[in-house]
Formats: structure tokens, C-alpha cells, sequence
């Protein structure tokens, strides 16, 4: 590897996550005995998540499709750059990354780039809402369900059954924190989805998780009591993996790339922003837009196309706040070979689907 970065932010996906460095002394988190970590059990869970990636179609189209201009013969690339180098400084220094920017300037689809290009799998994706608890993200227990089976099993006295009701692992679900925090090959990415509109207490309950990279089931550790150093298995985010859990506790052996996004809607408290890393994604000029374009619409750039991007740039330039599926949305129709040029009215159709984000009303 001649280049510090290890993505690169091109579309391409390649190996260079086996160079990543150790982290520094302060960001080590595998504070367990090696002896008590199954590496093979590891290794294996890693190559379902890679099937398993090849299978999601969806996020693997995202990831294509994401382009970010960083070509050094560019103007005005290094805002593009630094959004590459903060990505490459949170997996050196394993530190979460709070990336702000207008809607639809790219943000949640920067995680998808990074999990396609160094192939770490399928996103964990956690979309925030004002009601969103950090319990909601690390796991959820079913406790309604294992009463119902506890019940059942005394009504129909099913010794087995009754046997099975101490396996509480069996309703326990791992939330997407939950799940990027278990024990990992490489980093798996966790992308927060617009944290800024979380209650005001998240950011905070989030200090410990980011600090140790652990966190504990009080119904497992209890359970452990009882059943000492057997491990219980849970169900994780991921589509039919499981994962073992011992003494209750999660503990990640590699941090997670975490990538939270934020409109800008609210401030986050010093002690948050302290063990973030933060960038903000700019708004692409022409030559990011083109590639966008074509890479989404699967056309070239036609003089239709290239009017429609011109007037874009020129209405963010005047101060409107745009989004670009929005641009995506007006090619898309005008460049339709099924909607003849002649039937649409173009004025009409960019007021309707050019609408600035920050309009209270309609106008």
C-alpha cells in the first residue's frame, strides 16, 4: 500500500482493510484473555456477512453509485478531500465520525461507499427518531413472548419446554449498536441516521458505549449466575446470524467505523463532540453532478441534462437549498425515452420538483 488512505472513496472495492494499523494505546479494545476469543467462530461469522452483502442489491447499488470528486487536477477539491481523509483519520484512530451538510448532500450514502469499497460487509443502519433510546439500539428482550412460552409450557407441563424457558437468549435481539459492537474480523460500519433529531440525553448516553466499545444484557448477566462460563446465543441485526454472548457482556475486539449524520438542526455538547471526529459534506460542483448523473441514471450527459445540472447549480449559487435526487428526479422524467420533450412544460416541472427545502410554503 503506497497511500496512507486506506479508502479512497472511487468506487472500487479492494483489500486494503488488511493494512489497517493497530489503534493507538488509548482506542485498544480487546481487553480479554486471546484464549477466550474464538477467532475460527470469528472468521466464519465474517464470511456470512460477506455473502451476505453480496446478496443485498440494494445497498451494494448505493455503494456503486457513490461519487465524491477528489481528483487532484480539480478545483476546489480539497473540501472533497477532507471529507476522504476524515473517513481514513476515524479508522486509524478508531473514533466515530459526525458528518453535517445540507439533506441530500450525500451524508448516508457516504456509509455505503465505505462498506462496498473495503467490504466490511452490510451497513447497520439505525435511523434516529426523537423517541430513539441507546437500549433501542443495543438490543431488544421480548419479555411478553418468553412469559407466554413460560405459561404454556406449565399449562401443557412440558418438562423440555420448561427447560428451554432458561435460554432467555432466545428473545434477545441485538440492535444495530448492538450488533457493531460484537467481536469482529474488521470493522463492521454503523451508520446513526441523523442524530440531530434524537432527545437531548442520547448524544450523552452514548459517551461510555464510544469510550470502553462495550456494554452489558442485565438479563444474560444474571443468567450467568446460573450457568457460568457457558456462552448464550442471541440473535443479531444481521439476516439469520447468530452470535454467542458470555457473562452477558458485548465486547468489540475491533471498534466499528461509525458514521453519524446531522442536518445541523442542534448543537451536541463538548463532551460528545470531543470524541467525535466531524466534516462537513459539500454541496458537488459540476463534475461530481455529471458523475452522479450518470451513474444513478445510467445515460450520458446530454445538452437536456446539462441545462437541467446548470440551473441547479445556478439556484444553489442564488441560495436555494436543493437536494440532489431532486436534480436526479428532474432528469430522470425529461430524459425519459417513454415522456416525449415536447409534453413537458420545463418551467412548470421545475418549480414542481425544484423547490427550495427551506420554503415554508408552497409558492
Amino acid at each position: 500500500m503506497t497511500d496512507w488512505k486506506i479508502f479512497q472513496g472511487n468506487s472500487e472495492p479492494h483489500d486494503a482493510i488488511e493494512h489497517l494499523p493497530s489503534p493507538p494505546k488509548w482506542r485498544r479494545f480487546n481487553n480479554q484473555d486471546e484464549s477466550t476469543i474464538n477467532k475460527e467462530e470469528i472468521a466464519q461469522r465474517w464470511q456470512k456477512l460477506q455473502d451476505l452483502a453480496k446478496q443485498n442489491i440494494r445497498d451494494k447499488e448505493r455503494g456503486q453509485t457513490f461519487c465524491i470528486q477528489t481528483d487532484q487536477h480539480q478545483d476546489n477539491n480539497d473540501k472533497y478531500n477532507n471529507v476522504v481523509d476524515a473517513v481514513n483519520a476515524a479508522l486509524y484512530l478508531r473514533r466515530p465520525l459526525l458528518v453535517t451538510g445540507l439533506p441530500g448532500s450525500g451524508k448516508t450514502s457516504l456509509a455505503y461507499a465505505v462498506a462496498y469499497e473495503l467490504q466490511l460487509g452490510p451497513v447497520l443502519l439505525w435511523p434516529i427518531t426523537t423517541r430513539s433510546t441507546l437500549q433501542e439500539g443495543l438490543y431488544r428482550y421480548d419479555a411478553i413472548a418468553r412469559l407466554q412460552d413460560v405459561q404454556l409450557a406449565d399449562k401443557n407441563q412440558d418438562a423440555q419446554s420448561a427447560n428451554n424457558n432458561f435460554n432467555v437468549g432466545e428473545y434477545i435481539q441485538l440492535g444495530p449498536v448492538g450488533t457493531a459492537f460484537l467481536p469482529s474480523l474488521h470493522p463492521r460500519v454503523l451508520l446513526i441516521d441523523e442524530i440531530d433529531k434524537s432527545d437531548i440525553n442520547l448524544p450523552n448516553d452514548l459517551l461510555n458505549l464510544f469510550e470502553e466499545g462495550e456494554f452489558e444484557i442485565p438479563e444474560l448477566a444474571r443468567l450467568s449466575k446460573h450457568i457460568g462460563e457457558q456462552s448464550v446465543t442471541v440473535r443479531t441485526k444481521d439476516d439469520n446470524i447468530d452470535a454467542p454472548i458470555k457473562a452477558g457482556r458485548v465486547r468489540c475486539s475491533t471498534f466499528p467505523l461509525i458514521i453519524m449524520t446531522s442536518n445541523g438542526e442542534r448543537d451536541f455538547p463538548p463532551a460528545f463532540l470531543r470524541r467525535c471526529l466531524r466534516v462537513n459534506m459539500p454541496q458537488p460542483e459540476e463534475a461530481a453532478l455529471k458523475a452522479i448523473v450518470k451513474a444513478q441514471l445510467d445515460i450520458e450527459i446530454s445538452e437536456p441534462s446539462q441545462a437541467l445540472i446548470n440551473s441547479f447549480l445556478t439556484s444553489l449559487a442564488n441560495g436555494d437549498n436543493l437536494a440532489i435526487d431532486q436534480l436526479l428526479n428532474i432528469v430522470y422524467l425529461v430524459t425519459n425515452e417513454k415522456v416525449g420533450r415536447s409534453e413537458i412544460n420545463l418551467d412548470k416541472m421545475k418549480g414542481l420538483l425544484l423547490k427550495s427545502l427551506s420554503s415554508a410554503e408552497d409558492r
